[in-house]
């Protein structure tokens, strides 16, 4: 009954108001003064929902988030909104801070076929995130397209560029090829298949320089108390970590285990959390949060070792799938992550224990303090764009953490191993204003954050609900639904001309 009350409030207050201001605002294009009114407030902070409240986005900044009272909607209401350029509705809805994807990858081609830019960044927006870390891309192309997100040219989340470090043979080769990212303008590196020595003079050299450092360990020479010695900025996915916890030192590889090929290589990733010794592990956990490395899990990416029927048949492949990325999924030892070449009931047994033993080992490197982060790794081993982060934030349910600390996790958290904590991750005055509005409340179902929604039983019927309806980047109100029907329409034609 006063949930009823409250919403009717809202509506008289609107109706009131509407020929005060300019109604909804127009997608891809900024106002002066935005008005998101009465919204459920989740920050990124760790703390739960608060409501109902106005945020006030001037031009690129939350000017001011205002607690309303949830009966007369005072302290704001129609004042606010009689002085707001546009105005977004939110009764009903829940506001969170833009999601930030941690390990992502711009990608303009997969297998060497062209795919669509707009295709991926739309899809990203359409998601929530607001704010990317490219590990992984172009470079160059990669500067270009932050340059133009932050001046508004582009309709993609803000980039921060950690580009893959590469070859270097000798410690000053290393010390050179950090000087030299540096000079382009990068805001980080990522590291992978790096020796001892190499490592130790880069990641010296990084920190000299103000450079952030994401390692993806491999089976390497290199492991976790390597990123716990050396500074490291966060361990991606989880290789390096079980590793520096073997009581031999190596893993139990069969003798024709090949690392360079991909299909023996991820087999037998899915029996390295079992070789792990639980004391060792404590310690390794307890030297990285004493060391403040962070954790970007990425549970997502390799869920199809543990389930290759669904992933193969995820319900947005029907409309939103690229055929181009629908191609590179397919297995083929030509393209990474496509190593689902005789994949058996066995392996899958194997990566389900993995992922138990994982989840478990992110429970207790949480409890010990530890900073988690969250990424996708999307474009590779059936996980699309933006959906990926998604599914990784039920992992995170599935893992055993509350929804409350998932929202922190890919916002507060993030912003965290970004060194932006300061201005992103939060609905807080002062902070950028990447925001998203959802149709209902994710802390309920996160299945709310896809942009294809969900259905639900309301009053003995089945109603679609759901879906992110603003993403709002940088004062920047984008229109999901939008965004999410020229996705769909690139689908559609791509694959005209691929049945021709």
């Amino acid at each position: 009954m006063i949930r009823r009350f409250f919403l009717a409030s809202a509506a008289i207050l609107l109706a009131a108001t509407a020929s005060a201001q300019t109604t909804t605002p127009t997608s891809g294009r900024r106002v002066r003064r935005l008005l998101i009114h009465n919204a459920m407030v989740v920050d990124g902070n760790g703390t739960p929902a608060s409501g109902p409240k106005d945020i006030v986005v001037e031009n690129n900044t939350i000017a001011d988030v205002i607690p309303l009272d949830p009966v007369s909607l005072s302290r704001g209401g129609a004042s606010a909104a009689a002085q707001a350029d546009a105005v977004i509705d939110a009764t009903g809805k829940y506001v969170l801070p833009g999601l930030i994807n941690a390990h992502a990858h711009l990608q303009e081609e997969r297998g060497g076929k062209p795919q669509p830019l707009a295709y991926e960044l739309n899809i990203w927006l359409s998601c929530g995130i607001t704010t990317i870390r490219d590990v992984g891309s172009d470079t160059k192309r990669a500067l270009e397209l932050r340059k133009q997100s932050a001046e508004g040219e582009l309709a993609a989340p803000r980039i921060f560029i950690y580009p893959m470090f590469g070859r270097a043979r000798n410690a000053a080769e290393a010390v050179a090829r950090v000087r030299s990212l540096k000079q382009m303008g990068v805001d980080g590196i990522k590291i992978l298949g790096i020796d001892r020595d190499i490592m130790a003079a880069m990641e010296e050299e990084a920190h000299k320089l103000g450079l952030r450092i994401a390692h993806h360990a491999g089976v390497e020479e290199t492991n976790a108390w390597d990123d716990i010695k050396f500074g490291t900025t966060s361990i991606e996915h989880w290789y390096g970590i079980p590793d520096a916890a073997i009581e031999s030192g190596a893993q139990n590889f069969p003798s024709s285990y090949n690392y360079n090929n991909e299909t023996d290589r991820f087999r037998y990733a899915g029996h390295l959390w079992r070789e792990a010794n639980a004391e060792r592990l404590g310690k390794v956990l307890d030297g990285m949060v004493q060391a403040h490395v962070a954790w970007v899990p990425t549970l997502d990416i390799y869920e199809a070792s543990r389930d290759l029927q669904r992933a193969q048949n995820q319900p947005w492949f029907a409309e939103y799938l690229h055929p181009t990325l629908a191609e590179y999924f397919q297995p083929n030892p030509k393209n990474h992550g496509s190593y689902f070449i005789g994949w058996t009931s066995t392996d899958e047994t194997f990566w389900k224990e993995n992922y138990r033993l994982w989840m478990a080992a992110l429970r207790d490197f949480d409890r010990r303090g530890g900073l988690i982060g969250m990424g996708d790794d999307a474009g590779f081993i059936y996980q699309m764009y933006g959906f990926g982060l998604i599914r990784g934030m039920e992992l995170h349910q599935e893992a055993g953490f509350n929804p409350i600390k998932i929202i922190q996790q890919a916002t507060g958290n993030n912003a965290k191993i970004l060194g932006q904590e300061e201005r992103l991750g939060r609905v807080r005055a002062g902070f950028a204003a990447d925001l998203i509005v959802v149709n209902g409340n994710p802390l309920e179902n996160l299945k709310l954050l896809y942009p294809t929604g969900t259905e639900e039983i309301r009053d003995g019927k089945t109603v679609h609900t759901g879906g992110i309806e603003w993403t709002v980047k940088d004062g920047i109100p984008y229109h999901v639904p939008t965004l999410m029907a020229q996705v769909k329409d690139m689908v559609a034609s791509a694959r005209s001309v691929a049945r021709r």
